[in-house]
């Protein structure tokens, strides 16, 4: 593992860092943000999840969020979105898909299988590079958060690993990729076109699946958000939970949009949203 840079922050340390990864065949970036702790203490983790376009600094730099982390002494973890410089056909030239838009699964069909694995670099090998490097993380005791694409991966995850994460939460998610175009495209090209195989990667579909969380979701949805009705529909989320009686706080916030000031504006709710399941 390379660090790229290491600065103090909040009295806490922001970092960036590069490896090699098994999982996804190539070179993969990483953000962690260590909060000032008392000697001998160690920081439950908090994974981050960014949406498309984004890498492992957007979160880091536009949500602001180190300063409420470093308050209540959490880490923050923040892969970047997908594996880069693949070289495969088609996986660069559209900003909906491919490198910047890894969707957060394993991929399966022969182009992209080999190296779009974010799922199983997530919570395989990232983990276990975090508790070998980074001694002040406890990742036994981990949430999970995302944005956008990176909340349907938050969802999706915590869905598929309830006993993994304690907490999950999300802002403006993809709730349900195989019901929207964002979905169809990636979906289609990272799955093939059996569209039970989308299943799995569908958290409206996991939950009417009878997959469950333990814990209470938190999802923030503004309702000026330009993607809200073509590729979020949050409304899926909500009737899936309430039928499956999955608890669910979906909190709707009038003249939000989709961008980093929406985040931004109600990370903190987040942060100690997970704090209240991480921390004794």
């Amino acid at each position: 593992m390379d660090t790229i840079s290491e600065q103090c922050c909040f009295g806490g340390e922001q970092g960036f860092y590069r490896h090699d990864s098994l999982e996804t065949g190539g070179c993969m970036r990483f953000g962690v943000y260590v909060p000032p702790l008392p000697r001998g203490q160690r920081a439950p983790v908090l994974y981050f999840l960014a949406g498309l376009t984004c890498n492992e600094e957007t979160f880091a730099i536009k949500a602001g969020a180190q300063r409420i982390a470093a308050q209540l002494g959490i880490a923050l973890v923040t892969p970047d979105t997908s594996p880069r410089d693949t070289g495969i056909e088609g996986a660069t030239g559209d900003w909906e898909f491919g490198e910047g838009a890894g969707f957060y699964l394993d991929a399966t069909t022969p182009a992209f299988a080999p190296r779009f694995r974010m799922f199983s670099y997530l919570t395989k090998e990232l983990p276990y590079l975090l508790g070998t490097h980074f001694p002040a993380l406890d990742i036994e005791r981990a949430g999970i958060c995302g944005h956008s694409m990176g909340g349907h991966g938050a969802l999706t995850i915590a869905l598929k690993l309830p006993h993994r994460y304690r907490s999950v939460s999300a802002f403006a998610p993809i709730v349900a990729p195989s019901q929207v175009p964002w979905g169809h495209k990636a979906l289609r090209k990272y799955l093939g076109e059996d569209r039970k195989l989308w299943r799995a990667w569908d958290a409206v579909a996991l939950i009417e699946d009878r997959q469950r969380f333990p814990g209470t979701a938190l999802i923030d949805q503004g309702q000026a958000d330009k993607f809200r009705d073509t590729q979020l529909q949050y409304w899926r989320l909500d009737s899936a939970a309430r039928v499956a009686r999955q608890p669910l706080t979906l909190r709707v916030h009038a003249g939000y949009d989709h961008s980093y000031w929406f985040v931004q504006s109600f990370i903190a709710d987040h942060l100690r949203h997970h704090a209240s399941a991480l921390l004794p």
